[in-house]
């Protein structure tokens, strides 16, 4: 007597009845528990109205160059960070002149997905900012909220932002400590931080030699860490820590329409060949610092080195072409103080 013929007795009938019904069941629990949790993040995600037109390159960076076209494109990501303190924990809620960012990157995943890239502006960066003028980088998004800061570092790249951030601070303290603290080595060795230190660690900046740019270093060195956490628990492959993750980071972040639970989902997906040897922090290209006609003390850029990397950035060629600069500071360039 074969399978089928066996399957005709009342006990084995029961039997795959059962565990036919407790499968199903699984299932329905399975796609419940993942409807709630999606409806739970995604109630939390503070969505802002942006438009984000096809980029108008700036004669600074403009050499008529051809795209380069790809199976997948890379995706430009504007992130922007804010500080409770100034915020209110509230980072959607922006009002004219109020508030100013603090910290300004510009994340790239590439087109493989195999490499990404963060590349900091110093705050005191002096740009032009459509409709304004020259001045510091950090006034686009006091005078112009997220529209204009992606505005203007579109115009200063010449490269197409697809979406955008603004985080409040205490989404990175929350994450830390969600993912069992975090290790950053500093010119100190090796320390350790919970959420709550690794905040004060980068909000200090008068007693740092270099000021802004030593902080900005710290700034890239906490994510680092972050993400170096994030890959170290293979957390991309396990949807339970995505999604606390992606809970927290709702909680407190403000996104364009185009960012949800599922296209977060998404990108995590895509990026889980992604490894630390990958991931390059830099800090935009400088000549030093300078003084504005009106007496502010401001950041200048290498507008040489700038146009280069963003023929580069457009190009999905950034790793390259930073492989080949030893002009380009990165976060391994030198110790964190």
């Amino acid at each position: 007597m074969g399978f089928f013929a066996d399957a005709r007795s009342p006990w084995l009938r029961r039997t795959l009845i059962i565990v036919f019904s407790l499968s199903i069941a699984l299932l329905v629990i399975v796609a419940a528990v993942f409807a709630f949790v999606r409806y739970s993040v995604n109630s939390k995600i503070r969505h802002v109205s942006i438009s984000i037109p096809k980029v108008t390159v700036s004669p600074e960076n403009s050499d008529s160059r051809p795209q380069v076209e790809s199976k997948i494109p890379p995706v430009n990501f504007l992130v922007l960070g804010s500080d409770s303190r100034v915020s209110g924990g509230n980072p959607k809620d922006w009002h004219y002149g109020a508030q100013r960012s603090d910290v300004m990157m510009i994340v790239q995943l590439s087109g493989d997905r195999k490499a990404m890239t963060i590349m900091s502006i110093p705050r005191d960066s002096w740009v032009d900012i459509p409709g304004h003028g020259k001045m510091k980088i950090n006034a686009a998004y006091s005078l112009g909220g997220p529209q204009l800061a992606i505005d203007t570092v579109q115009s200063l790249m010449g490269i197409h932002i697809d979406h955008f951030a603004i985080v409040d601070f205490e989404s990175f303290a929350q994450m830390t400590d969600q993912l069992g603290g975090v290790t950053i080595k500093t010119v100190k060795g090796n320390q350790q931080f919970d959420g709550e230190s690794a905040l004060r660690f980068v909000r200090e900046r008068k007693s740092l030699p270099n000021g802004d740019f030593d902080r900005v270093r710290r700034q890239q060195a906490w994510i680092h860490a972050l993400m170096n956490r994030v890959l170290e628990k293979k957390v991309l492959t396990d949807p339970t820590q995505v999604n606390a993750l992606l809970d927290i980071f709702f909680s407190y972040s403000a996104v364009d329409d185009g960012l949800t639970f599922d296209s977060m989902l998404g990108f995590a997906a895509d990026a889980r060949g992604l490894r630390p040897a990958n991931i390059t922090l830099m800090t935009a290209p400088v000549t030093g610092v300078g003084e504005s006609a009106g007496g502010q003390s401001i950041v200048l850029l290498n507008d040489e080195l700038m146009a280069e990397l963003s023929k580069a950035w457009a190009d999905d060629n950034v790793t390259k072409f930073i492989a080949s600069n030893p002009n380009i500071t990165t976060l391994k360039s030198k110790p964190i103080r």
